[in-house]
């Protein structure tokens, strides 16, 4: 098909190309030579060759007072108000032409924030720890250009330039590219349902894009009705997946597009024209879509039910959404472990309104299991981990079921040695009416919280503008070597190997057969695995023991030696992890 959007290189230089029906003329400004006026070619698109090469500055006028970026660019010079430049994506030798990618059931995900971790070279440098630590896959959370020098990455506004803080597409395709060498997958975050609240410029030259009558919380809905609109996500997940080399694209909050069939439409797209190598869509969906879950469409959806239901039961925690989760905590993981979602299309107190479709079907791959991540870590309001929320054995035993459990697994960074610094939110917005607004926004948004009940608890919250607020939430990978933090370490580690020799051989065509609470934090879980052998987990994070009978033929892991034993004569020990294999 037939790119739209942003330039395409040629002998004689470029065509550059803008849709722009809110525009009345618009002119190209390359660095370096007199503006060009651009023909208008119907449909509100203009274009203009030019004679520029790559690494040339430029960026469009709309409007006599109005000087914007490409909505397109494939790199930005410094930030997302000034000049876009021109990439050669053909012009990176890559290494990998005999990667193929690893299919979906072997992952183990690591989510990370490029910025904390020093950039493209610093993620780079790590990939030998993760290899070894016994991950495959590396998610990196949002890539697009955002304003100013840090950011989660949620504010991004232009899709298709990744951030220069971070470093240049040459070395983001270098960290691809050592990625593979190693046998690592990558996954990239995308934001396709807003733009940042600074430097979305569509809003002024491009309003169709918009639909003014469907509000969000970032303001008019983008319009996915508008084939432009659509043809520029789409492009936009191809470059990732082609140009870039990505294994892999985690879609965020898909919930909130209106048109839900265009996922499916993109979905089908980029796995007929992304061919010959394993290509694998994750999405974040609060609406529990079973549907999307199918073959040819989805591989997976981050199971926030799954955590939502453990972090109570870890830390006993109940304010905001938790309080749907934390009565029957066994009962409702047990439902998370045997069927997938806990909401099935019940109603969700929390939401007022039913939620999600059944899911019993499905396989345990598809379903993102996870006890952290950089948003339940994050948007609590001072960024605490679990390490300083849930008692030490409890979390253990959780980290065992994570890692065991039929599900894919994942990881948030510093999570596998209980890493101390918090993960805090954070932005670098340079408007200073704006970094306002998102400070107090951000206090006003735990008011309701009984720890933040009076004014002074509340200042306490870290401004998220302040660039100590994204200091502090730079991991400390030496922390690792040091005790307490190097036998978490030590357990992760034991827990993947045994992951990658008995629970991925058999991954692939595994069913659940169900899962029963047997305690108040204690549950028993079996799967049939796809090579007739039965998994059996039971998992017990309460202090007091569990009466429930279960054996197998081989222990392939205990929390503590005799563990196993007491369960065969009748007792699931508190703090306990246990994973019995049965032969077909």
């Amino acid at each position: 098909m037939t790119t739209l959007w942003g330039p395409l290189l040629h002998e004689r230089g470029a065509t550059f190309r803008l849709w722009a029906p809110s525009a009345e003329t618009v002119l190209l400004e390359v660095e370096g030579m007199d503006p060009l006026p651009m023909e208008a070619r119907g449909g509100g698109w203009y274009a203009v060759d030019a004679p520029a090469r790559p690494g040339a500055r430029y960026r469009f006028r709309t409007a006599p007072d109005l000087l914007v970026p490409d909505p397109a660019s494939r790199a930005q010079a410094e930030d997302v108000h000034g000049a876009s430049v021109l990439v050669d994506h053909g012009a990176y030798a890559w290494r990998d032409a005999a990667w193929r990618g690893r299919p979906w059931h072997e992952t183990v995900l690591y989510e990370l924030h490029v910025g904390t971790l020093g950039g493209y070279a610093g993620v780079q440098a790590l990939l030998p720890r993760l290899k070894e630590l016994g991950v495959n896959a590396v998610e990196l959370m949002p890539l697009a250009a955002f304003p100013g020098g840090r950011n989660w990455g949620y504010d991004g506004v232009q899709p298709f330039a990744p951030d220069p803080s971070y470093g240049t597409p040459e070395e983001l395709k270098a960290l691809v590219d050592a990625a593979h060498g190693l046998g690592l997958s990558v996954f990239v975050d995308c934001v396709f349902n807003h733009f940042g609240p600074d430097g979305a410029y569509l809003h002024a030259y491009a309003k169709p894009f918009f639909d003014e009558g469907i509000h969000t919380p970032w303001g008019a809905a983008i319009d996915f009705a508008k084939p432009e609109v659509r043809a520029y996500f789409e492009e936009c997940a191809l470059m990732w997946l082609r140009d870039y080399h990505v294994d892999g694209l985690r879609l965020d909050a898909v919930h909130a597009i209106a048109d839900q069939p265009w996922l499916d439409v993109l979905a089908r797209r980029l796995r007929a024209e992304v061919t010959g190598r394993e290509v694998h869509l994750v999405l974040e969906n609060e609406g529990n879509t079973a549907s999307k879950l199918a073959p040819g469409l989805y591989d997976a959806q981050w199971n926030d039910d799954g955590h939502n239901t453990l972090h109570p039961l870890l830390t006993g925690e109940r304010e905001g959404y938790y309080e749907d989760f934390a009565d029957d905590g066994a009962k409702k993981l047990a439902r998370v472990l045997g069927e997938g979602f806990l909401f099935q299309g019940e109603e969700m107190p929390h939401l007022h309104r039913p939620r999600g479709e059944p899911s019993a079907h499905l396989p345990p791959t598809a379903f993102v299991l996870f006890l952290q991540n950089h948003d339940q870590v994050g948007n609590r309001a001072m960024g605490e981990r679990l390490e300083v929320l849930a008692p030490a054995p409890s979390l253990r035993a959780a980290t065992a079921l994570l890692l065991l459990c039929p599900q894919i697994p994942m990881l948030f960074m510093g999570e596998e040695w209980g890493a101390t610094a918090p993960f805090l939110f954070f932005t670098g917005f340079k408007d200073p009416e704006l970094a306002k607004a998102v400070r107090e926004g951000r206090r006003k948004e735990f008011a309701h919280f009984s720890a933040f009940q009076d004014e002074a608890a509340r200042a306490r919250i870290p401004d998220p503008n302040d660039p100590a607020t994204f200091e502090r939430s730079r991991p400390d990978f030496t922390e690792a070597q040091r005790p307490p933090h190097d036998a978490i370490l030590a357990h992760h580690k034991a827990l993947l190997a045994i992951r990658h020799a008995e629970i991925i051989p058999r991954l692939k065509g595994a069913t659940a057969e169900g899962a029963e609470p047997v305690g108040p934090a204690a549950v028993l879980a079996r799967w049939r695995m796809g090579d007739g052998t039965r998994l059996t987990i039971a998992t017990n994070f309460g202090g007091d023991s569990a009466q429930v009978k279960a054996q197998g033929a081989r222990i392939l892991f205990e929390s503590a030696p005799g563990h196993a034993a007491s369960l065969a004569a009748g007792t699931l020990p508190p703090h306990t992890t246990i994973a019995l294999l049965d032969p077909a």
